[in-house]
């Protein structure tokens, strides 16, 4: 078979996160052999002709460094437009390029011909002839990918052109298609430029007293792996209000704390239904040939842990637990590839008070944190009356669960494209239209009307939540909206779903009654169920728009300086008696001979008061305390006081200065 060759542009974004190498590898995995390969800032010239007037690409390719590929190989072009996949992330197949590392359709990290006219179009517009290893096949398949990409150059920095006697970077070899006499003279430069380095050694070495100097490594990626973060201690004083808020709504309602490792079976969330979640897992083989998963969702664990007591535990039981799950999906606004969900779980009960008091849970939780119900409502449904409602338009039970996780992205995609779904799993255009048109209905009696006497008492379970909401005081928060189904084909009863009433961000929470779950894990008997989920990077969203983030500030209650280096030991002592008492206490590691620094230093991390350990205080026994929230660096004696050091817990309580709670 002919061999071809194609262009591939890695794009800024890609250079950025350091995907370079992975991707190049991945294309040697296919057999295809790299013939070019320049890492450079694109010239807009370029730039401009290659993306033929498009100026929104065009500009995206100048904001940073790109490396233009060239590869060889059987079928190439076809090939590689097949690896890279979809432009639109959301779109492209997992294990294609796009489909596991690009972000969205703007930064969809790579670009490549889509025919072998335009891949030779696109090489002589990026690369000299002679750049190239050979005139037609390639030299000796590369055995290893592309060396590191070097730094990238200023933004207005000039691409250097390549010397007349030079190879460009190939990718393959270090020696590959040089001359003897430019190997001869490579390997002199590198001699002299060990010996220049080995005499800078030796002097530093003299420099420092025989300690070598330090030597940075290979700069590394700053940003965390797409769809993930890391929290700063601003974002983690934030993230620990909103799980203390989680567990004092838990305590109230009387549920109990729990955890699971992060690392699950595989199997346990390989259920049938066509769910999102089974092709967004984050699983592999370990090393002990097991599949396994970094979990997606917590609810199957803890059937997993009620299931491991078999009798001995007395249902029902109320758990919650605030679970870090994984799911590889396109990243948005409120959604991440990682995220923590609050869970609250009510097993072994069956009716629908259940439900209830985990909606009266969710509400306090709401009101907690400053949210009204003019800002959230709770949309209900009943997976029972759904179930009637198929059954009344030919859908058997058989296909219940697959035909709900279709149902449940009408608000994503519509109507007609729902219908159609519902056709490819064997349901009939006709009543496929009447199920759609179904989920329009917005009150019980309308739905009471519908399903007639065969849903008759699920319309009964569902009027009682409304019934039992008035009386918990949250009728207001809840509204019936046919249309809620939920993903996840384990529901089987009573679905609710948190949303913004301002229709701004995605649902907030969402949970229901999944009776058969436990059966689906190797119960025999039916062990009623129901819970919700409540993820951290909607609500935080949502009280961003509000404008109800709290203002979160260290809590240090002193500050304790010594003068001196003599004075490091008594300053110790200070701050290991106030410790033993509960206060926080933080040390100046650096003795302050000026005040002004100490006091700076205190005011920096938000110090309430501080211990001043100077000698003539401490040859007395005693020491001083500034208050520093009230009166700032002055001299106010009335601010200042000298306190005994044997005693000196009680004499803060005599001052009313007493530990936190």
């Amino acid at each position: 078979m002919a061999l071809e060759r194609t262009f591939v542009l890695i794009k800024p974004d890609a250079v950025q996160r350091g995907l370079t190498f992975e991707i190049s590898e991945r294309f040697e995995k296919r057999g295809m052999v790299m013939v070019a390969c320049r890492m450079q800032q694109a010239d807009p010239k370029v730039v401009a002709k290659y993306c033929g007037g498009d100026k929104a690409a065009a500009s995206f390719l100048t904001v940073g460094p790109v490396v233009a590929q060239v590869w060889e190989g059987p079928d190439v072009v076809a090939a590689a437009v097949a690896m890279i996949g979809n432009a639109d992330p959301g779109v492209a197949a997992l294990g294609t390029i796009r489909g596991d590392f690009a972000v969205d359709p703007q930064r969809n990290l790579i670009e490549c011909s889509a025919s072998a006219a335009d891949a030779k179009s696109a090489i002589a517009l990026w690369f000299k002839p002679e750049e190239l290893i050979g005139a037609g096949a390639s030299a000796t398949p590369v055995a290893k990918a592309p060396a590191p990409a070097p730094a990238p150059a200023p933004a207005n920095a000039p691409t250097p052109a390549p010397a007349a006697d030079a190879e460009a970077p190939t990718g393959g070899g270090d020696d590959a298609g040089k001359s003897k006499k430019q190997l001869a003279k490579e390997a002199k430069k590198a001699e002299k430029a060990g010996k220049k380095d080995a005499h800078k050694a030796e002097a530093n070495a003299k420099k420092t007293g025989g300690v070598p100097a330090v030597v940075a490594g290979p700069a590394i990626e700053h940003e965390p792996p797409s769809g993930t973060r890391d929290f700063f201690p601003d974002e983690m004083r934030l993230q620990n209000w909103l799980y203390a808020h989680f567990r004092e709504t838990a305590r109230k309602f009387a549920f109990q704390e729990y955890d699971a490792p992060v690392l699950e079976n595989e199997e346990l969330y390989k259920r049938k239904g066509g769910e999102e979640i089974t092709q967004q897992m984050y699983n592999f083989v370990d090393k002990d040939g097991k599949n396994v998963t970094l979990r997606p969702e917590m609810t199957p664990s803890l059937a997993r842990m009620i299931l491991s007591l078999g009798g001995k535990i007395l249902l029902p039981v109320k758990w919650f637990s605030i679970p870090q799950c994984w799911r590889f999906e396109t990243v948005q606004r409120g959604r991440k590839r990682e995220h923590y969900q609050w869970n609250m779980d009510i097993i072994g009960e069956k009716s629908a008070a259940a439900e209830v008091e985990l909606l009266a849970a969710v509400v306090h939780f709401f009101k907690a944190i400053g949210i009204k119900s003019s800002d959230v409502g709770i949309k209900i449904n009943s997976r029972r009356v759904l179930a009637a409602i198929l059954k009344k338009n030919g859908v058997d039970d058989d296909n219940f669960a697959e035909v709900c996780v279709i149902v449940d992205k009408l608000d994503k995609i519509g109507g007609p494209a729902v219908i159609e779904l519902l056709g490819g799993v064997g349901v009939a255009s006709a009543p496929a239209s009447q199920i759609v048109e179904s989920l329009s209905l917005k009150s019980v009696a309308d739905l009471s009307a519908l399903v007639g006497e065969s849903g008759q008492d699920a319309v009964d379970e569902l009027n009682q939540v409304f019934a039992m909401a008035e009386a918990y005081g949250f009728a207001d928060w809840i509204l019936f909206d046919a249309s809620v189904v939920r993903g996840l084909s384990y529901y089987t009863g009573i679905v609710f779903e948190g949303f913004d009433r301002r229709g701004e961000l995605r649902a907030i929470c969402g949970g229901g009654r999944y009776d058969k779950l436990l059966s689906l894990y190797g119960s025999p008997e039916v062990v009623p169920a129901c819970g919700f989920g409540f993820g951290d990077c909607v609500v935080v969203e949502l009280l961003k728009e509000r404008n109800l983030l709290p203002k979160l500030e260290p809590q240090i209650d002193f500050v304790v300086a010594a003068f001196n280096a003599e004075h490091r030991v008594p300053a110790a002592k200070v701050a290991a008696i106030l410790r033993d008492a509960g206060f926080a206490v933080d040390v100046l590691l650096e003795p302050a001979k000026k005040v002004t620094k100490a006091f700076n230093y205190a005011d920096r991390v938000n110090g309430k008061r501080m211990f001043f350990v100077a000698p003539d205080e401490w040859a007395q026994g005693l020491v001083r305390m500034k208050d520093l929230r009230a009166g700032g660096m002055d001299e106010d004696a009335d601010k200042q006081f000298d306190l005994p050091v044997d005693g000196l817990i009680a004499k803060l309580a005599e001052m009313g200065i007493l530990p936190p709670v």
